[in-house]
């Protein structure tokens, strides 16, 4: 094998931010693969709760993959991957498997087999909910990713690490980015009827940021109470199709349906940072909304991103 692994002998993992929107996210799965995918990966592990963006980040990192996620018997027992007895040249080279789903009809110990089938005939498989299905296997990925408030990226060594590890941490986190996204749209609805510059999105910790092309007009004060009032109403969401979602009775349009909490009121600890932050860079005021943790008077707005290293005894 001829492959230079100085670009990833020294790495350990890299944290993204899990962006908002599904496109954003194939976009993300496009960068990851350009970045840290090599031709001779045979396991691609994906880790993540129901409804995290698992689907999208696929379809960005492996524009066109096939991929079977009908909980339906005939499309599992059907897919390429357990129907491969005849691995030549012109079949698949990438193949995909969502363990949650095929386990309801074929064995765990099947699945294992059909991956360690075509993985010997130098094809790659694809594996959703990896965690499940690596006591079985026996064999880390080479690339593992987790996605739940943040995207983890890893290529495990002998020492990890597990897909467990990696498990714990997405799905821990999950909930933060959906109190975030729910909140964002919060703000969205209270803002709806008030004149705003253009804007983009861009993404902190536990949080949302919305940069404005200019200084927007609103008292952000008044516009934050407006969302903590909607958070004490415990108003229902859900998703109303494709590119919107339903608060109440009202629809509205958003970029990921599928990633909210249940109602209003799960969003917990809300709160505005009550200034107009400017950043030079790029010429944007930033809105920026925090969820999940209550800010002290004596942390600075500008932490919210701070790395924190847990030392284990």
């Amino acid at each position: 094998m001829i492959y230079n692994n100085v670009r990833h002998e020294c790495n350990l993992y890299n944290f993204f931010f899990a962006p908002r929107g599904n496109k954003r996210m194939m976009e993300l799965g496009m960068k990851i693969t350009q970045m840290y995918l090599n031709p001779f990966d045979r396991i691609i592990g994906i880790i993540g709760a129901k409804d995290s963006g698992k689907s999208w980040l696929i379809k960005g990192m492996f524009p066109g993959i096939q991929t079977v996620e009908e909980d339906d018997e005939f499309e599992v027992l059907n897919m390429p991957l357990l129907n491969s007895e005849e691995v030549g040249f012109y079949t698949p080279k990438t193949f995909h498997v969502d363990v949650r789903t095929a386990k309801k009809y074929v064995s765990l110990e099947d699945i294992a087999e059909a991956v360690r089938h075509v993985t010997a005939q130098h094809k790659r498989v694809i594996v959703e909910h990896f965690e499940i299905l690596y006591p079985v296997l026996k064999r880390n990925a080479d690339l593992l990713i987790g996605i739940g408030e943040e995207v983890i990226v890893t290529r495990p060594s002998l020492f990890g690490p597990l897909p467990d590890n990696i498990a714990e941490i997405a799905f821990n986190s999950l909930i933060y980015r959906k109190m975030a996204h729910s909140a964002e749209d919060l703000f969205g609805y209270c803002v709806k009827d008030i004149p705003r510059p253009n804007y983009n999105r861009s993404d902190i910790r536990h949080g949302f940021a919305i940069n404005y092309q200019e200084k927007p007009e609103f008292d952000l004060e008044e516009i934050e109470e407006k969302v903590l009032e909607l958070i004490r109403m415990d108003l229902p969401i859900i998703p109303y199709d494709e590119e919107h979602i339903k608060i109440g009775d009202y629809v509205m349009h958003c970029t990921g349906p599928l990633m909210h909490v249940e109602s209003t009121g799960k969003i917990q600890n809300f709160a505005l940072m009550k200034e107009f932050y400017y950043e030079p860079r790029f010429h944007y005021y930033v809105v920026a909304g925090t969820v999940g943790v209550k800010h002290t008077q004596d942390t600075g707005d500008e932490e919210v991103n701070k790395i924190e290293i847990v030392d284990e005894p």
